[in-house]
């Protein structure tokens, strides 16, 4: 399994040897993790890179770490994240040459729920109830997300999985 401690003593590595900064946006496993999740492990690495995809790609490779790493998380999905994410996110770790950012619970919720699988529902699910989001913070991201994205009918697959998603929030609250 690999842990963020891990991530940030090989990304220092990549940056020592390559001179390249690293400002990578975590999602999925390892910012699960960093959310505070008591068991979510992962193997790989997901997330948005600012610049150096490949070769950071085939650096974490060589020491037998998968990716799956873009220069932007909205467009991983026809639906797009909410405006303004990257300004949102918190920082989690500030080294000399290697920047790691968390995005705003809400924000990660959205990510997740664009996917929809059911390992990612469950991901949003702790999440909500970690952070205390709301069903209405929820519909509100949600909303900002669609008008960010181009027309497509990929958009109501989205609409009703935030809707059930958001029953859901209403009938667990107290």
């Amino acid at each position: 399994m690999l842990t963020l401690d891990q991530l940030r003593v090989l990304l220092r590595q990549y940056t020592d040897q390559t001179g390249h900064a690293v400002d990578l946006l975590l999602i999925d496993g390892l910012a699960m993790s960093a959310y505070g999740h008591p068991s979510r492990a992962t193997i790989d690495v997901d997330g948005e890179l600012r610049d150096g995809v490949r070769a950071v790609n085939e650096f974490l490779g060589r020491h037998g770490i998968p990716t799956n790493l873009g220069q932007s998380v909205s467009g991983w999905s026809v639906v797009a994240m909410p405006p303004g994410y990257r300004d949102r996110a918190t920082v989690l770790i500030d080294d000399p040459g290697v920047r790691i950012t968390l995005l705003a619970p809400v924000d990660f919720i959205i990510s997740k729920l664009r996917r929809g699988t059911e390992d990612d529902l469950a991901d949003a699910s702790w999440i909500a109830a970690r952070f205390r989001i709301s069903a209405q913070q929820v519909q509100t991201a949600s909303e900002a997300a669609l008008a960010a994205s181009l027309e497509d009918t990929a958009l109501f697959l989205f609409e009703r999985t935030v809707s059930r998603f958001c029953s859901t929030l209403n009938s667990s609250s107290p």
